[in-house]
């Protein structure tokens, strides 16, 4: 008789009280895991006061909270929310463990699968269940998570399997999971967990608090212009600017053009950047290679612009213009401006 499985964990991360879109996003995806596997859905809250955000996680998809309130574990810091959450996979014991690949949960997910002795994928930006069959030592696993990233460079797709303790841990990209429409009238259970922390764990303590924004917030863009290594330059960028600004949307760009140093990473769309799904994106001067496209190719309407023909762009444009950006951009800007 096969052991039961244990439960799907999400970690869910937050601020102040506001839970971070990407554990919003994971509660979406392990809904999804947890119904494949025929297990239940459960969120790892740790912070102070922070249990009426439970009915938020319920209303997503969690069957249950487990809820871990101590003044000690605000604000953030890594070493008790270890302790707290091995405390609790001790005595839970879950099959997949959850996190953003947020500062946070690339600090505190290394941490828990060492001291665990369990598998850690990174940067995920995709999961899914499937049986394995480990042909190098001749044995066969069923029902494992698929743990899918890029990976040399963003060069290849990689797909990674732990068999080592459970549970499976990851840590997944902001904005490569769908969120789903909240469903308010739905009910879980709130689990309360002791925490149990020594001077060892709140050896640390946090003095000051020096925070600095992003520059742009691509995720929440409706419409996207996008530059890549084919805009020429960071002064060329301006054009682009000026089409976001006349549309009333954001300027982004490929990895290109933020390794050449004419944009911040803070703009970068793509598998080593930001995931956006725009209503409108507008892709100048991009070749458009896959580690790009997965992350804009879900956008509801793409056009792009690109001297070449057989540019993979077009591959996943809806409308496609052959020519020089110089030249069509300001027409774009024109026209537009000409019907408003």
């Amino acid at each position: 008789m096969s052991e039961k499985l244990g439960n799907v964990w999400v970690f869910i991360e937050q601020e102040a009280g506001k839970i971070a879109d990407v554990s919003l996003e994971l509660v979406c995806k392990g809904r999804e895991l947890a119904d494949q596997l025929g297990v239940e859905l459960e969120a790892v809250l740790l912070g102070d006061n922070v249990a009426d955000k439970a009915d938020v996680l319920y209303s997503y998809g969690c069957d249950s909270v487990i809820l871990a309130e101590d003044s000690r574990l605000e604000p953030f810091t890594v070493l008790p929310y270890a302790k707290v959450i091995m405390d609790l996979i001790k005595f839970y014991k879950p099959n997949i463990l959850l996190f953003g690949a947020t500062m946070k949960g690339r600090e505190l997910a290394p941490r828990v699968a060492s001291e665990k002795l369990a598998g850690l994928t990174a940067d995920c930006t995709s999961l899914r269940i499937d049986d394995f069959e480990d042909k190098v030592n001749n044995k066969s696993y069923k029902n494992k998570l698929m743990q899918i990233r890029p990976a040399f460079g963003g060069n290849i797709i990689a797909t990674i399997v732990n068999t080592w303790d459970d549970p499976q841990m990851v840590t997944v990209r902001e904005g490569v999971m769908k969120v789903n429409t909240p469903d308010p009238s739905r009910k879980g259970k709130l689990i309360r967990f002791d925490v149990q922390l020594s001077d060892v764990e709140t050896v640390v303590k946090v003095l000051k608090r020096v925070r600095e924004e992003k520059e742009v917030d691509l995720k929440g863009a409706q419409i996207i212009v996008a530059g890549g290594y084919g805009v020429g330059s960071a002064e060329n960028f301006k054009l682009l600017r000026a089409l976001a600004d006349t549309l009333g949307g954001e300027v982004a760009a490929s990895r290109a053009a933020v390794d050449a140093g004419w944009i911040s990473h803070d703009y970068q769309v793509g598998q080593t950047g930001v995931t956006v799904r725009p209503k409108l994106y507008i892709a100048c001067g991009i070749s458009g290679s896959i580690q790009h496209r997965a992350g804009m190719d879900e956008s509801k309407k793409i056009i792009a612009i690109n001297t070449d023909p057989d540019a993979p762009i077009f591959q996943c444009a809806h409308y496609s213009i052959v020519g020089d950006l110089n030249d069509i951009v300001p027409k774009l800007i024109n026209a537009f401006k000409a019907k408003v």
